[in-house]
């Protein structure tokens, strides 16, 4: 057979038509009529909130390479300016999608509902008269209008701010005459106003949005001069960071500096009203140095994101997924004590099935135990008012030895990031900022207790972030080990990131950027030996993301050689599967639905040895190579077992899964009529979660699946 070149362009997906074909997905819960009202909105905010963050690092880093005069893209080889128009038609497209779905059916849907949005032109002669109140009490003290004439430069705009820009006709207070204006509206005022029940006129949730009341009284901002016409717009900016890591000497006080300039990045992305005129938009356009490929235009709020507001708003829980109680572990960590619990036997935790609040546990215990001597621990992202932060901090306040390696560079979460790391240096703990290049992702703590004569280490390892929020909707997997070798290796990696110095090779974790890469590829290739020598040979892998071209290649190599390979990757995939000759023992699936999809889990056949790893890294280059990750064994047989099963139900899921063909297209996975649906979010939450029916059934995993929730 005649061999494969695995490193031919045709072989790969673009990464950034793979991220929107993730979009699309996602899009596609919105329109999917089983799922409750609210949460099919929230799906069009979280589309409208990963596109901002699209155009604000890959668009605008697409654009640099173009500028920067680069002639090719990733293992595809494909030009910058080929991406650039590719990915701008396929984001109009799903953007149009996205407003489509939004007025045609779930605005028309949530009315029925009694949720109304209501338009300028059916407010009530009440409403008016209160809203027009409301805008001098409110909104017009908040309001600077900047007329626009050979003067006066254009303003600066905010990145993803709300503005209107104004057709004006006349002659101002000093004399000349002015055709244009910008109103700018802070970002501390309300998008969507809800209207009080007296002014409603029935017992529906009526909202009116902040654009629609600034468009309805923006006459009384300039008067004496003729309104013609008033649109509203926002510019969306190059939102990367550039710090050289070899030059800064404090890297908190250039973040800093930078955080500002992020405001004001280069134009990426217009978004502008659907009904304003050519000339404006041509207008708009110059001042932002776009084209009009960069011009989108609306039909409705241009910033769908606010509408998460009424999502959050209390009283609606029958438009929501039904609400559960996270599950605890079998093992009795409340009552017997979180040390006790982890010396008798690991525990692993299955997020948000299974409860946060053992992890918080571990923290509070650590904190107040006055046998612990020492708490170590990573952050990348925790969210405000965290309540591991303030455990933290009451243990240095009672003067443990607390050491705390916060990311400072965590994407758009830098400001917060900077904030934590004053609080707890103010409270005596140490603060590391992480290793000049590298950013720090892995997510692990380890708590040094004394116990008798001897020192005992209690480590966490997790696949996802120390944020308890997150923790309710993403799913990930976290483990509590005193194993020796283990506990020991983290111990170690702490150590090599406070002194940077060199450790001894770790016995058990795999760590990026040095030997997880490796260990991967050497993984993958002794499962192709395997099958070389007619033995079975599997690898499974769920992640985020699969984009390093050399791991690409050695799945292809495995599979040309015969080993089967399941994929369950939520969003980007470079991966072609089904390709004759080269990915035909490839399968590769995404899993969207009501949780975010975010463990990462490696399974290795090995002749039978199986082998379950996993781990805070996803498979992309960043992940091996500009990033300290880690990535853990699960050694125990009954927890071992169990990964293996869970990871076996999001194979078997034909409800949420989408499976991705060689051409790129993503598809949904198809039920027969003799079939019985399997959703693996609905499998897990009945056979984890504290609910009612999980405890009445006592569910175990031969519990028949056709009962769980049908989301399709």
């Amino acid at each position: 057979m005649k061999s494969q070149d695995l490193k031919a362009p045709a072989n790969y997906i673009n990464r950034e038509i793979s991220a929107l074909a993730f979009n699309r997905r996602v899009l596609a819960q919105a329109q999917n009529k089983s799922i409750p009202l609210l949460e099919r909105l929230k799906f069009i905010c979280i589309v409208s909130s990963n596109m901002d963050e699209f155009f604000e690092i890959r668009v605008s880093g697409l654009q640099q390479r173009l500028e920067a005069g680069l002639m090719t893209c990733g293992p595809e080889l494909s030009s910058p300016q080929q991406i650039l128009n590719d990915v701008k038609h396929m984001s109009h497209e799903l953007i149009a999608t996205q407003y489509d779905v939004l007025n045609q059916n779930l605005l028309p849907e949530l009315e029925l509902a009694g949720i109304r949005f209501i338009r300028r032109d059916r407010w009530t002669k009440a409403q008016r008269i209160w809203l027009h109140d409301f805008f001098h009490r409110e909104i017009e003290p908040a309001l600077s209008p900047i007329a626009l004439d050979s003067a006066r430069p254009f303003p600066r705009i905010l990145n993803k701010s709300l503005n209107f820009i104004v057709g004006l006709d006349g002659i101002h207070a000093f004399g000349r005459r002015c055709t244009r204006a910008i109103v700018q509206a802070p970002r501390l005022l309300p998008r969507l106003i809800k209207l009080p029940s007296e002014v409603s006129g029935q017992s529906s949730s009526d909202y009116v949005f902040l654009s629609s009341i600034i468009h309805a009284f923006v006459e009384e901002l300039f008067q004496g001069m003729k309104i013609d016409g008033c649109y509203q717009f926002r510019v969306t900016r190059n939102s990367e960071l550039y710090v050289d890591d070899e030059e800064v000497g404090n890297l908190m006080a250039a973040l800093e500096g930078e955080l500002a300039s992020r405001r004001y990045g280069a134009a990426v992305r217009l978004e502008i009203a659907n009904n304003c005129p050519q000339t404006l938009t041509s207008y708009l356009l110059a001042q932002f140095d776009l084209n009009k490929n960069d011009l989108f235009l609306v039909d409705g709020p241009v910033n769908l994101n606010r509408l998460m507001s009424v999502y959050d708003a209390p009283g609606m829980k029958q438009l929501k997924f039904p609400e559960f109680e996270p599950g605890l572990p079998p093992e009795n960590i409340s009552s017997d004590g979180i040390f006790r619990a982890m010396r008798r036997q690991d525990i692993l935790l299955n997020h948000p099935y299974e409860s946060f609040s053992p992890v918080l546990e571990l923290m509070r215990a650590a904190s107040q135990d006055p046998k612990v001597i020492s708490i170590k621990l990573t952050l990348y992202r925790t969210g405000p008012d965290s309540p591991i932060v303030e455990h933290l901090l009451v243990a240095a306040k009672a003067n443990k030895e607390v050491t705390v390696l916060i990311e400072l560079r965590a994407r758009f979460d830098e400001a917060a990031n900077i904030a934590l790391a004053n609080r707890l240096q103010d409270a005596g703990a140490h603060v590391v900022y992480g290793i000049v290049g590298f950013k720090t992702h892995c997510k692990m703590a380890v708590i040094v207790r004394r116990e008798g004569d001897q020192l005992m280490r209690y480590a966490h390892l997790s696949t996802g972030n120390y944020h308890d929020q997150t923790a309710r909707v993403y799913t990930d997997y976290g483990l509590f080990t005193t194993d020796r070798a283990l506990s020991e290796d983290v111990h170690n990696v702490f150590m090599q990131l406070t002194s940077m110095m060199e450790m001894p090779p770790l016995k058990k974790l795999f760590q990026a950027p040095f030997t997880l890469h490796q260990q991967l590829l050497r993984k993958i290739n002794r499962e192709a030996t395997a099958a070389t020598n007619g033995k079975p040979a599997r690898v499974i892998a769920k992640l985020n993301a699969l984009v390093e071209p050399e791991i690409i290649r050695a799945l292809y190599a495995a599979s040309a050689a015969g080993v089967q390979i399941d994929l369950i990757i939520r969003g980007i995939c470079c991966l072609r599967p089904g390709m004759p000759g080269i990915s035909e023992n490839i399968r590769v699936r995404s899993i969207i639905g009501r949780f975010l999809e975010h463990s990462r889990v490696y399974y290795f056949l090995n002749q039978g040895a199986e082998e379950v790893y996993c781990s805070s890294a996803d498979w992309m280059d960043r992940n091996m190579f500009r990033r300290v990750e880690v990535c853990f064994p699960i050694e125990s047989p009954v927890l071992k077992q169990r990964l293996i099963d869970d990871i076996h139900i999001n194979l078997r899921d034909n409800a949420l899964a989408w499976i991705l063909d060689q051409n790129g297209e993503y598809h949904p996975s198809r039920v027969s009529e003799e079939e019985e649906q399997i959703s693996s979010q609905s499998y897990f939450l009945e056979k984890l979660a504290d609910n009612k029916t999980a405890r009445q059934k006592k569910m175990s995993h031969n519990h028949r699946l056709s009962e769980h929730w049908d989301y399709e």
